[in-house]
């Protein structure tokens, strides 16, 4: 069972929603909520009850901001500490562990769509990266914020992700500079999939949450996986991986449902069952 005690779960059907809940501080992550984020993603791709029963994942905010990055307080200044003693051991355990919340985002097979508005910084706009759909608004600022405090644009993936999102280019300025992208910025480049006003941001992205979550589950999950997977191959091998992974598609009663509700004479969309 998933219950997080450093954010907000809740599951409407098929459909988690995770919000973080700190907006008196535009809601920063802490070492808790790293470690809790990933161990809820890694939870969502294991077998289970509660995995089979969550198709799709929306991930929010509260109280007008997405995440202003890494708590300063609990977050920055310990991280300065370890630096000065010479803790070179512990900021490897810190940069390692916030990476691991990259990697089980990827990991998990349910898709994820992001709901972003106000401040989606730092760390807020890896995690915004690391989901498969975004969701903006036009007040919304995105910025990879490393280099304003002394540290690289490569952190938790950003050099590897980012770029094959809206092209090496601009991500190269964007993680040079650390300036903010606003709304309509995000969604001429590609970083958002579309906008929508701030009081329809939640709503938008759990409709398009839902419509993934009423689809084949088991297809939804190869996509994400070859999406993943084939950064790393050449076009010949990637044909192959989806080759075999399509075949493994169409053994699912999911596929035969399809055929079946097709060749009705009304043509009926199909019920998919995720299996």
């Amino acid at each position: 069972m998933i219950d997080p005690r450093h954010f907000d779960w809740r599951v409407d059907g098929r459909v988690a929603t995770i919000t973080l809940n700190r907006p008196e501080r535009k809601n920063p992550l802490t070492f808790e909520s790293y470690v809790e984020l990933t161990e809820t993603f890694r939870a969502l791709a294991r077998d289970g009850d509660n995995a089979n029963d969550v198709r799709a994942v929306v991930l929010t905010g509260a109280g007008g901001n997405f995440c202003s990055g890494g708590d300063v307080a609990e977050i920055i200044g310990p991280l300065v500490e370890m630096a000065e003693r010479g803790d070179r051991d512990g900021l490897l355990r810190f940069t390692t562990m916030t990476g691991e919340l990259v990697k089980s985002m990827r990991a998990c097979p349910q898709p994820i769509v992001a709901a972003i508005d106000g401040i989606c910084a730092g760390a807020g706009a890896i995690l915004a990266m690391a989901s498969d759909l975004r969701i903006g608004t036009p007040r919304s600022r995105v910025g990879f914020l490393f280099v304003r405090v002394g540290l690289s644009g490569a952190d938790m993936g950003a050099c590897a992700m980012l770029p094959r999102i809206i092209g090496q280019g601009r991500a190269s300025e964007l993680l040079y500079t650390g300036r903010f992208m606003d709304g309509a910025e995000a969604e001429r480049w590609g970083f958002y999939n579309a906008l929508a006003d701030p009081d329809a941001v939640l709503g938008t992205a759990t409709r398009i949450a839902e419509e993934i979550a009423a689809g084949p589950t088991f297809a939804h999950a190869v996509t994400k996986k070859s999406l993943h997977a084939e950064w790393n191959m050449s076009v010949d091998e990637a044909i192959a991986a989806e080759a075999a992974a399509q075949a493994r598609c169409m053994e699912t009663r999911d596929f035969a449902r399809a055929y079946r509700a097709f060749m009705i004479k009304d043509k009926r969309p199909p019920h998919f069952e995720g299996d």
